[in-house]
């Protein structure tokens, strides 16, 4: 086995299997770590609780909800305001944090009527807001309270408001990815098939797994509605609660990412019969491939080709432009969970880079099963590291970039190392075609930042020139380029807008005649397809 042990672990002979190397030849009966295990005492892990994964993750993407944490104000804090999950209702639900703000005495003599409370005065400070939803914490249910009790008797009292209880405290799971699977059980058992939607369409879907950073589920809504298809509901970023609680007559689940919201699919179609499609957002040629599976699901595939076409003419030049100043630079591939394998291979593929290492905080064995099977030789897998293993990676890896969240971010760039946030994103959306092209255009300007170049220098004992003046990205990355009169004039760096996402909203589609709704017309006594 091609493990890895980093020196400052090897006092924890636990993170023995936590980490391998992919050598020549190796495949995932020799190389794959250990995933998704109890956190291992000692390590100081940066993984987040149950109750993360739950709150933050999957319920506070959803757009028209008061979001309350029963518990501590820091439970709150944690998981509020750090993505950058937007919506279409002047992000209600980024703009306010609510919580019971639990004290000693009400872990001593309990805090159902405080609850109670707080439920009501939320309603009432918002009154355009029917929904909640409602969070446990550690502090909550250690003492037990009964919180779905007393939403009952809230709606019993307020008829016309609505709440949902997520029993998902911080020890409910190794991470958060414990979260996911709860609230994900939690929202079928108690509101799916509690709401009828208006179906206008032959083709509907519901998309699952996607949280609206910074607009990626928006723009992958704008393709399947180009497409002709009725997205029901998206599950949750910029979700309504109510069209969530229809996702029942949806004809299809089309799932994004699998290890956040998978669970909810499977019940769906043991439930309902539903079934379930992955796609893959992220890349040229995996998105191409995802949005034709949906259409073949439907019969849709030219009205899909020529979105693809479409796209692809518009944005291949631009993505090539990056792709030739990125070849050959080495990156760590460090996500919190799926885009481990969403971008292992297509990001080498399509931007010419070099990803030398991936790794999870919470990723499933599967999630490290397809991550390193798409991984090239030479690449380092990691489970569940902490700041030191981090630290001691990078120093072997000296990669150009890291791609992660914030927390480990700052520690590559104490080192100077650049990083790219791809958990709330630096300049996204990121997925789509034009979202992929942003995602090499931050990639390039981190790499090739002249202030980047000149924080090493230190004006105290370096020699400084004088005589360069003004330096900018494309002069140092170009400097290995050799124009040979076969670049296409046509590639070139980015020329997309900041915001591509709000003029999305309100956008025009083309509507689907009656008797496509009806999905079959009677023509001369023959039953044909409408």
């Amino acid at each position: 086995m091609p493990y890895h042990t980093f020196k400052c672990s090897e006092c924890i002979p636990e993170r023995a299997m936590h980490a391998v190397i992919k050598g020549p030849g190796e495949d995932l009966t020799s190389c794959l770590p250990l995933g998704y295990l109890n956190t291992i005492p000692g390590t100081i892990s940066e993984r987040g609780c149950a109750f993360c994964g739950a709150k933050h993750v999957i319920g506070a993407p959803m757009k028209d909800v008061i979001h309350l944490c029963h518990g501590p104000v820091g439970c709150t804090y944690d998981t509020w305001h750090t993505k950058r999950y937007i919506s279409d209702n002047d992000n209600f639900q980024l703009k306010y944090a609510w919580t019971t703000d639990m004290k000693e005495k009400n872990v001593v003599f309990g805090a159902e009527k405080m609850l109670k409370q707080n439920i009501i005065d939320c309603f009432k400070a918002f009154p355009h807001i029917k929904r909640m939803s409602i969070y446990q914490t550690c502090a909550s249910a250690l003492i037990g309270d009964d919180i779905n009790a007393v939403a009952k008797k809230v709606m019993e009292e307020m008829p016309d408001v609505d709440i949902f209880v997520c029993n998902a405290p911080g020890f409910g799971g190794p991470s958060q990815s414990g979260g996911h699977h709860k609230i994900n059980i939690a929202w079928v058992d108690q509101k799916v098939g509690t709401f009828e939607p208006e179906i206008k369409s032959k083709y509907v879907i519901n998309y699952v797994g996607d949280y609206n950073i910074q607009g990626d589920a928006e723009i992958m809504v704008d393709y399947f509605q180009r497409m002709g298809i009725q997205v029901l509901s998206t599950f949750t970023g910029n979700g309504s609660y109510d069209d969530l609680r229809g996702m029942h007559l949806a004809h299809l689940n089309v799932l994004e990412c699998a290890r956040s919201a998978e669970y909810i699919c499977n019940e769906l179609r043991k439930r309902y019969g539903t079934p379930r499609l992955d796609i893959d957002g992220y890349g040229f040629e995996p998105l191409s491939a995802s949005l034709m599976k949906v259409a073949m699901f439907f019969g849709l595939e030219k009205e899909a080709q020529d979105i693809i076409d479409e796209e692809i003419a518009r944005w291949k030049p631009e993505l090539d432009w990056y792709a030739k100043r990125l070849k050959g630079k080495r990156i760590c591939l460090w996500p919190g969970g799926s885009k481990l394998w969403h971008w292992a291979h297509v990001i080498e593929e399509e931007m010419g880079v070099k990803v030398v290492s991936v790794y999870s905080k919470f990723g499933h064995q599967g999630d490290f099963e397809k991550g390193v099977a798409r991984c090239s030789e030479g690449a380092l897998a990691i489970d569940d590291p902490n700041e030191l293993e981090g630290i001691e990676a990078m120093e072997i890896l000296k990669p150009d970039c890291v791609l992660t969240g914030v927390r480990p971010g700052e520690v590559s760039k104490k080192m100077r190392i650049q990083y790219l946030n791809i958990h709330g994103y630096h300049n996204g959306p990121y997925k789509g075609f034009e979202g992929w092209v942003r995602l090499a255009r931050d990639l390039y300007n981190a790499i090739y930042s002249p202030i980047h170049q000149l924080s090493g220098l230190d004006i105290s004992k370096d020699e400084i020139s004088t005589d360069k003046g003004f330096v900018t990205r494309k002069m140092i990355s170009d400097v290995n380029i050799i124009e040979d009169g076969k670049t296409p004039i046509e590639e070139r760096p980015y020329t997309g807008e900041c915001d591509i996402v709000t003029r999305l909203r309100g956008k025009k589609y083309p509507k689907l005649e009656p008797q496509q709704l009806l999905g079959m017309v009677m023509e001369g006594g023959e039953a044909i397809n409408g």
